[in-house]
């Protein structure tokens, strides 16, 4: 046998399935793509109006640069604000959108995304009514937990990436022009 069937030719049949498959995967992406970003802008849509339910239509708000913040959003008509913002929690981050009324309160928070532990840290952030002890609580300063807001017991590295989110929401709150 020569060395082309033993060794050449192995190397040009992986080289050419590696590269066939290559370009299927750029062409499946640039398909799914635009589809996905409609998607998932849809769907932070819905949760800004999940949040502050009054509001006609948000417009973002792009004069605020806080830390851990990706987006601001006020209401058209002046109902309040919807901040998202993240923080470092036990098993990755975990993104939080808070909802404030114009006379400076958290209205609701909701977690967006994280990957917590099932059964620790996911109480904190899958939870809705572990969120409720935030709503209505002044935005003039950061909250702490332990005074503020009671941790969950046995998710104390949650609890507290949650609250670190929420305190980088007030902080942009309070730099909105």
């Amino acid at each position: 046998m020569s060395n082309w069937n033993k060794i050449f030719k192995p190397i040009v049949v992986l080289g050419v399935i590696c590269i066939v498959i290559t370009g299927a995967l750029a062409a499946t992406n640039m398909a799914t793509a635009p589809v996905i970003a409609e998607a998932k802008a849809e769907a932070e849509r819905l949760a800004r109006m999940e949040l502050l339910p009054e509001a006609d239509d948000f417009t973002r708000v792009d004069e605020v640069e806080v830390e851990n913040v990706s987006d601001v959003y006020a209401a058209n008509n002046g109902v309040g604000y919807v901040i998202t913002s993240t923080s470092k929690g036990y098993g990755g981050t975990i993104t939080v959108m808070s909802s404030f009324t114009p006379e400076g309160t958290i209205k609701q928070i909701k977690v967006t995304e994280a990957q917590e532990t099932p059964g620790f840290g996911s109480n904190v952030t899958d939870t809705p009514s572990y969120w409720t002890q935030y709503g209505g609580k002044d935005a003039s300063q950061p909250l702490a937990l332990g005074q503020d807001i009671d941790a969950h017991s046995g998710a104390t590295i949650s609890s507290k990436a949650l609250i670190r989110a929420v305190n980088s929401a007030i902080e942009a709150y309070n730099a909105i022009p």
